[in-house]
């Protein structure tokens, strides 16, 4: 059995932001590629559980850069799941660059949802097709929580759009990323990059829903808080460092 996926690529241009480097929305595609590849692998990717009305989900991630790399480097990424928690299945990440140094990491969450009840499964069969990988270290603590910030704030309102939507009707988990990046914005985002990434998914977002979008800043500490009615369907928290 797989114990853990790898691969390498090269950063193309449509992974990069304005500055040349690899952009959070595109890390958190190549997470999502990744993990679907190696579930394909397992005997668990999307076909296999879609024929029994079942998708993956992704319900928390954080992910930690040590460095962003630019347009043209040489990336692999290694993914490898670790054993089920409750209802639970954790996945971690780690990229490294040409010389095998390390550029990021990332630990996430996911969930299996029933596409027709748009209800979460428990493990179930899915469960036995995760190898046991209790004898791999793992790079990183699982998501942590995202505290409370009081600082600047700025709320706008946002309907998703067609390029936010994915395969199972639903905002895909890439695009907070995007929206996060588009709320900091261009001045910010120049002079800074997000040095950690912390992502909690608490509900899905569905086509034609209204969301409220809060963005708070102090110091070098982010929350991007996500609306719809009164329940919070997503959080973000992280922490922003200069660019070199």
């Amino acid at each position: 059995m797989l114990k853990s996926y790898e691969e390498t690529f090269t950063l193309r241009v449509t992974d990069c932001d304005l500055t040349g480097h690899w952009r959070p929305g595109a890390i958190f595609a190549c997470m999502q590629e990744a993990a679907g590849a190696h579930s394909k692998l397992l005997g668990c990717g999307r076909e296999e559980l879609l024929e029994k009305n079942i998708v993956w989900v992704l319900s928390r991630c954080e992910l930690q850069m040590e460095r962003y790399p630019s347009r043209g480097e040489e990336i692999t990424v290694q993914t490898f799941p670790m054993p089920t928690r409750r209802y639970f299945f954790p996945r971690y990440f780690v990229f490294t660059d040409a010389h095998g140094e390390p550029v990021g990491k990332a630990g996430t969450l996911w969930l299996l949802l029933d596409i027709r009840t748009r209800h979460m499964l428990p493990p179930g069969d899915v469960a036995r097709l995760i190898p046991d990988n209790r004898d791999l270290s793992v790079p990183m603590n699982l998501p942590a929580v995202i505290g409370q910030l009081q600082g600047q704030e700025f709320v706008t309102e946002y309907t998703p759009v067609y390029t936010d939507l994915d395969l199972n009707g639903h905002v895909n988990n890439t695009r907070y990323a995007d929206w996060l990046c588009n709320h900091l914005g261009i001045e910010m985002l120049t002079e800074c990059e997000p040095e950690t990434v912390i992502v909690s998914y608490n509900q899905e977002i569905l086509p034609g829903q209204r969301v409220v979008l809060r963005r708070i800043l102090r110091d070098r500490e982010y929350r991007f808080i996500g609306y719809v009615g009164e329940k919070a369907a997503f959080e973000i928290g992280g922490l922003l460092r200069k660019r070199k």
